[in-house]
């Protein structure tokens, strides 16, 4: 198929979705799915799996990544790159839990940062050599945060499963 025979809906929002947000459309998502189950293949390959030309394929990655719906990178296990020591940190907040998430984000060790309702506020996966460099980070950067009430450490003991090929259902 070239570039002329792609189908008219090219950006990637094309039909209103749940809550008045929009979904991708059926290349854009094959696509997706097709990255997620190996980031590294060719976009001719891709193109022959949804049909449309390499271009095509090219020009939507491309719209896909500027428009932060998508990242591609290299998924490792820490522990295997000498991060002996891995925990997720619950952490309730007074305050603005938005100021608090800006400034976890902030610190380098911390990898993921999610706001969110429950026990906690904040959930941070934090990520570190050894445990005097985890003990700095909570009790220096972590604690020291204006609005920080409390924290909960859930260290990690081994990675059993990580995986981001749950498609775009």
């Amino acid at each position: 198929m070239s570039a002329a025979d792609e189908p008219a809906v090219t950006s990637i929002e094309s039909e209103p979705g749940p809550g008045g947000g929009t979904l991708l459309d059926a290349p854009n998502r094959a696509i997706i799915e097709a990255l997620q189950r190996d980031g590294r293949q060719p976009y001719g390959a891709i193109a022959q799996e949804v049909g449309l030309s390499e271009a095509a394929v090219r020009r939507r990655v491309q719209r896909l990544r500027e428009a932060g719906i998508m990242q591609i990178v290299a998924v490792t296990d820490p522990l295997q790159l000498g991060f002996t020591r891995q925990a997720m940190v619950g952490i309730s907040v007074e305050g603005d839990v938005r100021l608090v998430a800006d400034k976890l984000s902030a610190l380098p060790e911390v990898d993921y940062v999610v706001m969110c309702a429950g026990s906690f506020d904040i959930l941070a996966e934090v990520v570190c050599e050894k445990d005097d460099r985890l003990l700095e980070v909570l009790n220096d950067s972590v604690r020291s945060i204006p609005g920080v009430r409390a924290t909960e450490t859930f260290l990690y003991l081994k990675l059993a499963k990580q995986t981001y090929s749950w498609g775009t259902r």
